[in-house]
């Protein structure tokens, strides 16, 4: 059974094990203590609990959060787990703050709708045929980009730009270690 995991805005995608070791990584760096050893132990820890006694075949993000904060706690990394819990506070708070504003129609009335990454993946499989996997990591860079104006408008052109400029990007590397790779 390969387990999905509920993402904040509804969406769908594969659990991976390596994000689990990424962000328990992150959470350890941000307060000064980097060690991949530990987060691969702790993320092997979940990935067991998960595949083990989980009965759905889908949990929430907010819950592997909560499992990540738990073993941060329980290991003596309360610190690390408070960091990782404040980050995430802030990074919601920034997508909701954060519209994307359509240009103003001919009745003067612009269009606004609240930032959220999956409308650009989706737009991205759809419009250019992109690998889901892909078009996440696109939106995702784009996603960093625009929360880090700390603005509470972001203009529809903009992100269009944004992301044009990441696919191109992105697709650029992906091309280069292909010609690289024997």
């Amino acid at each position: 059974m390969q387990l999905k995991v509920i993402k904040a805005d509804g969406t769908l995608e594969e659990y991976l094990h390596t994000k689990v070791i990424g962000t328990i990584n992150s959470a350890l760096a941000s307060v000064g203590e980097s060690n991949v050893f530990a987060a691969e132990q702790f993320a092997e820890a979940i990935t067991f609990y998960l595949y083990r006694h989980h009965e759905e075949p889908r949990i929430a993000s907010e819950r592997i959060h909560l499992m990540i904060q738990a073993i941060l706690s329980a290991t003596g990394y309360d610190h690390a787990a408070r960091a990782l819990t404040e980050h995430r506070l802030n990074r919601q708070l920034a997508r909701r703050r954060t519209m994307v504003v359509r240009p103003a129609s001919s009745d003067g009335d612009a269009d606004e709708e609240p930032w959220t990454k999956s409308v650009v993946v989706r737009d991205l499989i759809a419009r250019q045929g992109l690998d889901y996997h892909v078009a996440r990591a696109i939106a995702s860079a784009v996603e960093e980009k625009v929360l880090a104006l700390g603005l509470s408008q972001v203009r529809k052109t903009l992100v269009r730009e944004l992301v044009a400029g990441e696919a191109d990007a992105l697709l650029r590397a992906g091309r280069q270690l292909q010609a690289v790779t024997p």
